[in-house]
């Protein structure tokens, strides 16, 4: 949303992912070719700064891919949280399981395998904190099968809502439904939400 001269200049002001992170950037470029997935360090920093501002001991991501955001939200989390992380991709699983069992707070992390929409009611409890960033076609039925989940209070943090600024003209599928999506969240008048032009945009919604 931003020319890549200031992103980069922003990337390079914005703190350092730690060594085990840096491990597994390296190993993500090595072996995918879709990096652009991971979340990055500007979303990364502040989904940490969310959490631990926050004090959420009970997460719930939705979309694992190789465990970037899991293991930066698993990181700031109080010593008795617990983290599920849903993936269906067994080929991003094994990298992202590789890197939780090395990672000192492996016993927070919790990888739930399966399609999401599956899985989740079988998960058990509410949560303080929400990370949507999963396949955008499913957003909106993702939304609704969320939402009642999310403690009063709680933040829900949905990703690539911006889809590359089609969703100003939304031509192709999946940016007319994520401009849908950011609809429905605006017209919702059970949460307050905030659409920042972070990277491909970035929703935080808090239920009131």
């Amino acid at each position: 949303m931003v020319s890549k001269e200031i992103e980069d200049y922003a990337i390079s002001h914005t703190s350092k992912e730690d060594p085990l992170i840096q491990e597994l950037l390296e190993v993500a470029n090595q072996k995918l070719e879709h990096t652009d997935m991971i979340s990055g360090r500007l979303v990364g920093r502040l989904l940490a700064f969310l959490v631990e501002l926050s004090g959420a001991d009970r997460i719930l991501e939705v979309g694992t891919f190789v465990g970037y955001s899991a293991l930066t939200m698993a990181k700031v989390m109080p010593k008795e949280g617990v983290l599920f992380s849903c993936e269906y991709n067994e080929h991003y699983e094994a990298i992202a399981r590789h890197f939780f069992e090395k990672s000192e707070y492996s016993s927070k992390i919790h990888l739930v395998m399966g399609k999401a929409l599956e899985t989740i009611p079988a998960i058990p409890g509410n949560f303080d904190f929400i990370f949507l960033d999963a396949d955008k076609i499913n957003y909106p039925r993702y939304y609704d099968l969320l939402l009642p989940r999310l403690n009063k209070d709680g933040l829900m943090v949905v990703d690539n809502t911006l889809w590359g600024g089609e969703v100003i003209d939304p031509q192709s599928e999946k940016s007319q439904v994520i401009a849908s999506l950011n609809k429905t969240i605006k017209e919702d008048e059970s949460v307050e939400q905030l659409l920042l032009p972070v990277r491909d945009g970035l929703t935080l919604i808090k239920k009131k």
